[in-house]
């Protein structure tokens, strides 16, 4: 196909009418055409994405390219911060060669700046606002895949969980499940347990083992109240400034189950608390959802079945969710029929498995005479990217885009003193004590039906219950208030920042 309308065919294929993230310009033989602007309507960010691509090819650059261009537009958004990289949202990048040379190629006007940032933490592990979340609320499936556990396993947290709603018992931290599970070991709540199946004593040990591993990684801060509130991730500034809420992991770098399981703990909780909005102009908020293989690794059809569910149904409460990992295959299928926009970066042919992962993103591409799919996805550099986004009308497009922004650290008293001083930090920033189940039996447990005068008080709040319906959230507790690539082939495209 001629190059000599490049320009104009892009450019007419990625016009939008309403607000657009602007990714970058068109590429076609090794040029970048200023004129060839390829973007993505705001409004069909809640159609979810993938960002793929080789470690070092520029992911978290896209990341936040995006949630730059989505706070000016007055958008939240919640991002994952495993290396530390997002803090540098928060302040205006600094002026280089490297960078006018770059922002003249592409015909744009940089000028630096920075967005407002609340960094957060899980449990208070590193700098930020202490988030939290209690074990009722999390659920059994969430548990079991934060304690990879096995089938058997996490079918007896379940028959753990039901027995505690059915009796009104607030598991609010470990120590709670624990007492539970000892209870439940015991002769009297063998009893309790017999019409609906029991819980065998072997499991009941492996349960209460890993419970101690879980306390031996820290992960008992996390769980426990006061709980983070969705209301905490949808604010705006008085400028009109979406905030970005930055969740900052390199303190639990190595508890990879539990802030992956956190994410879609999270994720569960909008879908549970927003009302049903349909289409907008712009989301209501943008979901980066960070290393994302860690969420699908080892995990049971029961958890896909409903991280499925989760994604599919979220997008009508305005929330955009958009998975970022290294291959495409890391995301199960399910998932990936259900995102409308991609960026794959660079890949990498090294392993059999890469080779493979390879094929069959190129299977996913219409056929062009612009470009060898198979060899020019190997051959990307740093910032450039084959990209798939939803034109308003939902056709197909491709995309790519420059960096506007700077990828770096922000000193830990900046991140802090970001921290202090907020609605959010106000409410999280110190643990509650509450009588939780252990406390109120001083960490040993009474039998399940006690004599009139022995009997427990009853809790101070009404019970955490599961979610039970088909289009409910993650299980939980029911709240007191839950590219050349898929274009046509005469828009596939290739691009840089």
């Amino acid at each position: 196909m001629s190059t000599d309308d490049f320009a104009s065919r892009i450019a007419a294929a990625y016009a939008s009418e309403g607000a657009a993230l602007e990714l970058g310009r068109g590429m076609s033989g090794g040029t970048v055409h200023p004129e060839a602007v390829v973007q993505v309507p705001a409004a069909m960010c809640n159609r979810h994405g993938l960002i793929a691509g080789a470690t070092g090819t520029g992911k978290t650059k896209t990341l936040q390219l995006m949630a730059e261009q989505l706070s000016a537009m007055g958008v939240p958004v919640f991002a994952a911060d495993v290396k530390g990289d997002l803090s540098g949202l928060s302040r205006p990048g600094e002026p280089s060669d490297r960078v006018t040379s770059r922002a003249t190629d592409l015909g744009i006007e940089w000028s630096p700046k920075g967005f407002p940032v609340t960094f957060l933490s899980l449990g208070g592990i590193g700098p930020g606002v202490p988030v939290r979340a209690t074990v009722s609320a999390f659920g059994p499936q969430l548990l079991a895949k934060v304690m990879d556990a096995n089938e058997t396993q996490a079918s007896s947290l379940s028959l753990v969980f039901r027995y505690a709603d059915d009796n009104g018992l607030a598991l609010l931290d470990l120590a709670d499940l624990r007492e539970v599970l000892k209870f439940l070991d015991s002769d009297e709540g063998k009893e309790e347990l017999k019409a609906i199946g029991g819980l065998s004593t072997a499991t009941t040990g492996v349960l209460l083992r890993k419970i101690v591993e879980l306390e031996d990684q820290g992960a008992e801060a996390f769980f426990g109240e006061p709980e983070l509130e969705v209301a905490d991730l949808l604010r705006t500034t008085p400028e009109g400034h979406g905030v970005v809420s930055c969740l900052e992991l390199a303190g639990v770098q190595d508890k990879p189950r539990l802030f992956s399981t956190f994410l879609m703990w999270l994720l569960a909780e909008l879908f549970h608390d927003l009302p049903e909005v349909g289409d907008l102009d712009k989301p209501k908020l943008v979901f980066f959802f960070d290393e994302a293989h860690l969420l699908f690794s080892d995990a049971s059809d029961a958890f896909l079945d409903q991280v499925t569910q989760t994604v599919r149904l979220i997008r009508s409460k305005g929330v955009g969710v958009f998975f970022v990992t290294q291959l495409p295959d890391d995301v199960p299928d399910a998932i990936l029929a259900q995102l409308g926009n991609r960026v794959q970066h660079a890949l990498r042919a090294f392993t059999p498995r890469d080779a493979k992962a390879l094929k069959a993103a190129v299977t996913t591409y219409p056929n062009t005479d612009d470009y060898d799919l198979e060899e020019d996805l190997t051959q990307l550099g740093t910032g450039e990217a084959m990209v798939t986004i939803l034109s308003e009308r939902g056709r197909p497009r491709l995309s790519c885009g420059p960096d506007c922004g700077r990828p770096c650290r922000s000193w830990p008293r900046s991140r802090q003193r970001r921290s202090t001083g907020r609605r959010a930090t106000a409410r999280c920033g110190r643990s509650t004590p509450r009588r939780s189940t252990a406390s109120r039996h001083g960490r040993s447990w009474a039998p399940a039906s006690p004599p009139p005068q022995s009997r427990p008080p009853p809790p101070t709040k009404p019970p955490r219950r599961r979610s039970r319906g088909p289009n409910q959230r993650l299980p939980g507790r029911r709240r007191r208030t839950t590219t050349s690539c898929w274009a046509t082939s005469s828009r596939a495209r290739a691009g840089r920042w």
